[in-house]
């Protein structure tokens, strides 16, 4: 070739982009901060292959195709959910205990990513439990642990497993629904653009507005993990008492 490259250095040099040679996870990680800056209708591989510097084709080995892409991304809320957890240091011995850690975490990862949360519902229903990333599945394998070093039979193991995600996911994203309206108004009905909701048909929504933009935080997740929990611990102890 007349730049003295064979075909293999020229695939290589396709490979670097603005920061140097691409990884999977920068690859992701760039992805990651595109949707948190401008969310998921900003994300495709031309635009990606542009914040890298490469063209698009160059990244299709580090993610096969747009879907390979979106499931990458939930692979990073995983990923982060893990390094938070590490953070916290051991693990608690406690079952429930364990699972508040674990709840905790995750609530602050999707706070953090609020613009990639919609991935954990639509990339999760669309993809076959042994084809989902890895880190998805040893959370996965972290909560079965914890329920069964509880002491649950498998079908109770997996009922509080189903429950716990199902809470988790959904509060986060109850959390982050948008509720203001208006964010340069002040006064706080026109905020919430409570006009816009009729004092006929909608009495009690308007009358509950306000509260509901409020974020639970932490503290409802907790509230509500412990009254799910409670449920099963309260059945199982009438089961084994029966």
């Amino acid at each position: 070739m007349a730049n003295g490259r064979g075909p293999r250095e020229a695939r290589r040099a396709s490979d670097r982009g603005r920061y140097g040679r691409l990884s999977r996870e920068r690859v992701l990680a760039t992805a990651l901060e595109l949707v948190d800056r401008e969310g998921l209708s900003a994300l495709s591989m031309r635009r990606l292959g542009t914040e890298l510097g490469v063209e698009a084709m160059a990244l299709y080995r580090y993610a096969a195709s747009k879907d390979s892409l979106l499931d990458g991304l939930v692979e990073a809320l995983y990923l982060e959910l893990e390094e938070r957890l590490a953070a916290d240091g051991d693990e608690d011995p406690d079952w429930r205990a364990g699972l508040h850690r674990i709840a905790r975490a995750m609530h602050a990862v999707c706070l953090t990513h609020p613009q990639a949360v919609p991935l954990l519902a639509t990339r999760l229903l669309a993809v076959p439990l042994a084809r989902r990333p890895a880190a998805v599945l040893r959370d996965h394998e972290r909560v079965l642990t914890l329920l069964r070093g509880a002491g649950f039979d498998e079908a109770t193991v997996a009922d509080v497993f189903r429950a716990f995600t199902a809470w988790l996911l959904g509060y986060v994203s109850v959390e982050l629904r948008p509720t203001v309206d208006n964010p340069d108004e002040t006064d706080p009905a026109f905020r919430l653009g409570l006009h816009r909701l009729s004092a006929k048909e909608l009495p009690t929504l308007r009358e509950t507005a306000a509260a509901l933009a409020e974020q639970g935080g932490p503290e409802g997740l907790a509230a509500g993990l412990d009254a799910l929990l409670d449920s099963f611990t309260r059945g199982s102890a009438s089961a084994a008492s029966g």
